[in-house]
C-alpha cells in the first residue's frame, strides 16, 4: 500500500474486488483514470460499476484491480482501543 498526503485525508493505493469497491475510488484502466460514481449487485456476488464520465463496468468477484482512495487517518488513542501498555513492574 502506499500513501500519498492530498488535501483533507491521505490518498492510499488499494487492492479491489466486486466485494471490496467504493463509490469515491479512482480504477486506472486502459491508463486511464475513473471515478466509481455508483454501484449496483449483480447475481452471483459480481457488481456493475458506472463512473463519473458515464462508462460502465462489470467486475465479477474473482476480478482484482487496484484503486487509489482517499483515507482519513485517525490518531490512534490508548483509551478508545482499550490497549493498556505493558509496563515492567518494580523490582
Amino acid at each position: 500500500m502506499t500513501a500519498v498526503s492530498s488535501g483533507a485525508g491521505v490518498m492510499v493505493t488499494v487492492e479491489v474486488d466486486a466485494s471490496t469497491i467504493r463509490c469515491g475510488d479512482q480504477l486506472l484502466v486502459g491508463g486511464q483514470a475513473f471515478t466509481v460514481e455508483d454501484m449496483s449487485a449483480l447475481p452471483q456476488g459480481g457488481k456493475r460499476v458506472q463512473f463519473t464520465t458515464g462508462e460502465i463496468l462489470t467486475l465479477r468477484p474473482t476480478t482484482v484491480l487496484w484503486a487509489t482512495r482517499r483515507q482519513t487517518p485517525h490518531r490512534r488513542d490508548n483509551h478508545s482501543t482499550g490497549w493498556t501498555p505493558f509496563v515492567q513492574p518494580p523490582r
